[in-house]
């Protein structure tokens, strides 16, 4: 049975000690000006600001560099994780905006993700385990990220941007197309990268 074709970007699922990820986040704020999409499951980097409270700012990450963590949460207010008059949408649109909006972003550097393989080019296989690779910008379906991981790109290359941990352990995953892996973010704006094994 081939894998599924459902990017959701990069999802916690437990830490590297092996316990389940408990839900923890940071806030951090996204400038009304931005113009970018955010979605969640999107990777960020810090935007070198703060908003008029002092909640740090941040900006989407790009398909090379470091990554400070994954969005997990979005709205248009402070004080709610929810966009007020439409408490179902989970992105934050394209367009400037008339107030800043937040974001709960996970950035511990010892959570771990699941993310799905690109289903073009040569699939991973066994021997990128333990391996570094980087992920590719992916448009959110109006729902979640679209952000994929990279198979053209598998090396131990300390700058990378995840480490491969593994295949997800499902009935319905196997290497392949759309493969869904285990990574930590590697190159971590709170921790040094490692090189691949």
């Amino acid at each position: 049975m081939p894998n599924e074709n459902r990017p959701l970007g990069l999802a916690p699922v437990q830490y590297l000690n092996g316990a389940p990820w408990n839900g923890q986040a940071r806030l951090y704020a996204i400038p009304a000006a931005a113009v970018t999409a955010f979605a969640i499951g999107d990777p960020v980097i810090t935007g070198g600001s703060a908003d008029a409270d002092g909640v740090p700012t941040i900006a989407l990450a790009a398909a090379t560099g470091a990554i400070r963590g994954v969005i997990v949460g979005l709205a248009d207010t402070k004080g709610g994780m929810a966009k007020v008059g439409n408490p179902n949408s989970t992105i934050r649109p394209a367009a400037a905006q008339t107030t800043d909006w937040y974001a709960l972003v996970v950035d511990d550097p010892n959570v771990i993700f699941e993310v799905q393989e690109i289903g073009t080019g040569t699939p991973l296989t066994a021997a990128a385990v333990g391996l570094n690779s980087n992920l590719v910008v992916g448009t959110n379906n109006g729902f979640v990220s679209g952000w994929l991981l990279d198979n053209a790109v598998e090396d131990v290359t300390v700058t990378l941007q995840v480490r491969l941990l593994g295949l997800v352990q499902r009935v319905d995953n196997a290497f392949g197309q759309y493969a869904k892996w285990l990574v930590k973010i590697n190159n971590h704006e709170l921790a040094a990268g490692t090189v691949g094994l």
